[in-house]
């Protein structure tokens, strides 16, 4: 009778939640990681509270209570991440909005472009798809694809960004294309299709989309506070199994309770399944031979000949203060170590990750070859 009772309660409460707010099925639990936040951890719980009233399920982790919102109460920044961590592997949580950078992973963002208010997706924000700049944007390529789908958008229109590697980047797109893979192409407005919002997904790399989000999200308030847009977004990757969505410390309220609605729409448009069809269609379509070719072809010469890399190991710690065009020569010193490094991107800027066990070796390393201070 109990469970009978409970079945009842919880279709009621379904019931009352669209006629509220128009979602329909359980509401996905979001968490949200307060402390840290440049503003004050009131403008986190202001955020979650923001979320709330429009009908989001928000667990507010840090110090602080808020209407609507239930707050899991933590000590310190430390411990409200290993919180989110295990309370989305245990699965108790659908996904949280943090502003610690998932190791390992791109994120996708999501601004509002200026010209005529349009969403737009940024494919990649933070984080390195790849050490190879051509292979990194091809699968931010996918990585946006699959963001926008699950955020309602079919066919997702694909732009690429005017940088290094660009043409490159659209032939191996259209290889793709042709071996069967659907990318639908955009048509340059001829003004600035940044501003305009021209692509649906707007592909570029990792340094430069950071760039770009951090300028839309906060051109007006003169850059300490990110009033606009959804964040840098939802990490992708494959076999990702995990929705960690990212903010900065610098994001105001407005954007934060923005970013846990992006986190409220992949759960319920069902991102990791997505993923894993795009993966699919992709493979289909020669995406791993592509990539090998495409790695092959780009490489010089002397470095087909370069150290191989250590057997591969968890990279949980990063050093940052590397110069972004000597990231991959940094990394190549330390495999002459027999110490296995990737690079990546972080909020700050570029890193070197490395295990936990080998972060003062690499350290030492790196600062005898002139790479950190």
């Amino acid at each position: 009778m109990k469970n009978v009772n409970q079945t009842i309660a919880e279709t009621f409460r379904e019931v009352a939640e669209y006629l509220e707010t128009g979602r329909s099925g359980r509401r996905p639990r979001l968490l949200l990681t307060g402390m840290g936040s440049e503003h004050g951890e009131e403008n986190s719980m202001q955020a979650a509270v923001m979320a709330a009233r429009v009908g989001l399920d928000v667990s507010y982790i840090g110090t602080l209570e808020g209407e609507g919102v239930t707050t899991v109460p933590v000590a310190d920044e430390e411990a409200g991440h290993r919180k989110m961590v295990e309370l989305l592997e245990s699965g108790a949580a659908d996904a949280a909005v943090t502003m610690h950078f998932p190791i390992g992973v791109s994120t996708v963002g999501r601004v509002v472009t200026p010209a005529r208010g349009k969403s737009m997706f940024l494919a990649t924000t933070t984080g390195t798809s790849s050490a190879n700049r051509l292979e990194g944007m091809i699968l931010n390529t996918i990585y946006g694809i699959i963001t926008a789908k699950a955020c309602g958008i079919q066919e997702p229109t694909v732009g690429i960004l005017n940088v290094d590697g660009a043409r490159a980047c659209e032939t191996a797109l259209r290889q793709l294309q042709q071996a069967g893979y659907p990318i639908r192409f955009a048509e340059s407005v001829r003004a600035d299709d940044v501003l305009q919002g021209t692509p649906d997904v707007m592909v570029c790399d990792s340094l430069t989309g950071n760039v770009l989000i951090k300028m839309l999200s906060s051109f007006t308030t003169g850059g300490s506070f990110e009033s606009t847009g959804y964040g840098y977004g939802p990490g992708i990757g494959r076999d990702y199994d995990k929705l960690v969505l990212i903010i900065s410390r610098a994001s105001g309220a407005p954007l934060i309770a923005n970013a846990l609605s992006f986190a409220d729409e992949l759960v319920r448009g069902g991102v990791q399944k997505i993923a894993k069809a795009e993966f699919a269609l992709a493979d289909k379509a020669g995406l791993e031979e592509l990539l090998r070719q495409k790695r092959e072809a780009s490489a010089p010469a002397a470095a087909k000949a370069e150290v191989k890399a250590p057997a591969k190991e968890p990279c949980t710690a990063g050093i940052p203060g590397i110069e972004v065009m000597d990231i991959e020569a940094a990394v190549q010193v330390l495999w002459a170590k027999d110490i296995y490094a990737e690079s990546a991107m972080g909020c700050t800027g570029p890193l070197v990750l490395v295990s936990d066990a080998n972060e003062e070796r690499a350290k030492t390393l790196l600062r005898e070859a002139g790479y950190i201070g």
